[in-house]
């Protein structure tokens, strides 16, 4: 029996993903891969409902992450990292261990940014440059209002809306060019069904005009080298072209089921986790109203080993499921449900899940 893998990612594979990736090597500076990554980048387009430009990094999130942060900014520049967890506080380290000047907005932990609190703080402080935010953090299986946080950001101040997407885009609505994002950080291994290995930068023409003047250092992830490569078909350095594979496979068939359908498969997947983890008598993390469409945090009860009770649904069940991180390990558990993520998954995690608290 295969596992059942319902951690926050990297996310199983469905058959023909994982059979593309195990396809053969090509030129990555010939007319095949031009035609891949041409359609990639369409795609992506469509599914991120951006015009703007979008490319392709052989890297984790994290590394697209700090494409975004690289190409705006400068030593000194002021910072708002809005942080609701473990990979807002990322984003937050990235940005300082370039030599911003970071300011820390931290939520307790289990809620989200709230806008009118948001507005107070830029509103109390000198100008910011860029304002660095989550989408959704798997951390805490909060995903943040982007919409209404962007359109305050907006009528706030002029700052750059830097966003991490890595687990909330092709899974969570996500409207770059409409609610005016500038840089958007995602990556292969999350809702886009893909091995890991591929990181994907979304740039705005603001992001663009702010590159001209930024002076933090950049090489690899500079995306004024992927601007000029992809305009020959190309990419700038080697990439991961098994993962290019199954990415340009999974792509497409996004595209072909349609974006309505694909959000609402996800949300109809989260609203089944949430209502089997009530079922089975525990309670969620956080607020529905600002529960993730991508991942499920539950509190772990009193007196339960959360540590063993993973160890027995991963060695006797055959289901994986994850802990918390940082202040919430062995308080939370954490289930994904991005990506190819079938109903009976969900109905086998929940069933697994009750079995081995009734073994703790």
């Amino acid at each position: 029996m295969p596992l059942n893998l319902r951690i926050p990612g990297p996310t199983p594979l469905p058959p023909d993903v994982l059979e593309v990736t195990g396809g053969p090597m090509i030129n990555h500076r010939g007319p095949l891969f031009k035609e891949i990554i041409d359609r990639m980048t369409r795609n992506m387009q469509t599914l991120l409902q951006t015009e703007g430009d979008v490319y392709f990094t052989t890297s984790s999130g994290t590394g697209a992450m700090e494409t975004a942060v690289v190409n705006v900014l400068s030593p000194g520049d002021r910072v708002l990292s809005v942080s609701i967890g473990t990979f807002g506080d990322r984003f937050g380290d990235l940005a300082e261990a370039y030599g911003a000047d970071v300011t820390r907005f931290t939520t307790k932990l289990g809620d989200a940014a709230e806008p009118d609190v948001v507005r107070a703080a830029i509103r109390d402080a000198d100008p910011y440059k860029a304002i660095l935010l989550t989408h959704n953090d798997t951390s805490t299986a909060v995903q943040n209002d982007l919409a209404a946080l962007s359109a305050m950001i907006h009528a706030e101040s002029d700052a750059l809306i830097l966003v991490d997407a890595v687990s909330s885009a092709g899974g969570t609505p996500l409207a770059i060019d409409a609610w005016g994002l500038d840089m958007v950080a995602t990556a292969s291994q999350k809702a886009w069904t893909a091995a890991p290995g591929i990181g994907v930068i979304a740039v705005s023409e603001k992001a663009w005009q702010a590159y001209e003047q930024s002076t933090m250092p950049k090489f690899y992830f500079d995306i004024a080298q992927y601007r000029r490569f992809l305009e020959i078909g190309q990419p700038p350095f080697t990439p991961a072209l098994s993962t290019i594979y199954g990415l340009d496979l999974s792509l497409q068939q996004l595209v072909d089921e349609g974006l309505e359908s694909v959000l609402a498969r996800h949300s109809d997947r989260a609203r089944q986790t949430r209502e089997g983890v009530k079922r089975i008598g525990l309670e969620l993390f956080c607020e529905e109203r600002v529960a993730s469409d991508t991942v499920t945090a539950i509190k772990v009860p009193d007196g339960v080993d959360g540590i063993a009770v993973i160890a027995k649904m991963r060695d006797e069940l055959d289901v994986e499921i994850s802990g918390g991180q940082g202040a919430l390990v062995g308080k939370i558990w954490r289930i994904g449900h991005m990506g190819w993520c079938e109903p009976e998954h969900i109905d086998d995690c929940i069933a697994a899940l009750e079995k081995a608290l009734a073994r703790d």
